[in-house]
């Protein structure tokens, strides 16, 4: 099985993404995550794009098209993936298409967040992560038991870059731009579900998981 999830920063994406994972068995493919991850350890890929992220701009398409397509030949993928994040843009949404042409496959759904835009600010500005661990918080639904502590190893708890509220600004109009054009691309062909964000996460996981072709019956009822 074949999944795409779209939509802006702070709409659940992640968390809703971790929940279908257990569910239908696939692995999910975060672009954030890997972007994170190369930052963190300082790749010339991960030093390149955060020079992009950290002014609220989208990675340039050939850069994330050469990490996403390398990501998807790893033998994890092979009974299908959860993309979150990717592709965030029409020309990463062709290339995706050609690489699943080729091998005779589509996607199953592609399903969109919406959410408000106060309640995106609000999330955001309120996300924190481990400085050591990378573990996610959040300062009102998920708050660590000590304040900016971790829970996991006591690192301390840093707000991301691009989680700042100036950032965060720019993040939501790049991102409504281009994940309109995106969704359209998606819309026509008949793939597009739109799903409201602003509810508790477990309508949202419910709303989903209809929305989702021949789910098989054990995973509809976890």
């Amino acid at each position: 099985m074949i999944l795409l999830l779209l939509g802006p920063p702070g709409a659940g994406k992640g968390t809703q993404a971790r929940v279908l994972s257990d569910r239908l068995g696939i692995p999910v493919i975060s672009t954030g995550d890997m972007l994170r991850d190369a930052a963190r350890r300082k790749t010339p890929f991960g030093l390149q794009a955060k020079s992009f992220t950290d002014r609220g701009e989208l990675v340039p398409d050939d850069l994330m098209i050469k990490v996403v397509l390398e990501r998807l030949r790893e033998a994890d993928c092979e009974k299908g993936f959860l993309l979150d994040g990717f592709p965030r843009t029409v020309p990463q949404a062709e290339a995706l298409d050609r690489a699943l042409t080729a091998c005779g496959l589509r996607p199953d759904a592609v399903l969109r967040l919406v959410v408000d835009h106060e309640e995106l600010i609000r999330r955001l500005a309120g996300r924190r992560i481990c400085s050591r661990c990378g573990e996610n918080y959040h300062l009102i639904s998920k708050p660590p038991r000590r304040p900016e502590v971790c829970d996991l190893d006591g690192a301390p708890l840093i707000q991301r870059d691009d989680d700042r509220p100036e950032t965060v600004r720019q993040r939501m109009i790049v991102s409504e731009r281009d994940t309109a054009s995106v969704a359209k691309y998606y819309l026509d062909q008949g793939l597009l579900t739109t799903i409201d964000g602003n509810r508790p996460a477990e309508k949202v996981t419910a709303a989903m998981m209809a929305a989702i072709p021949n789910v098989p019956e054990e995973a509809s009822q976890r």
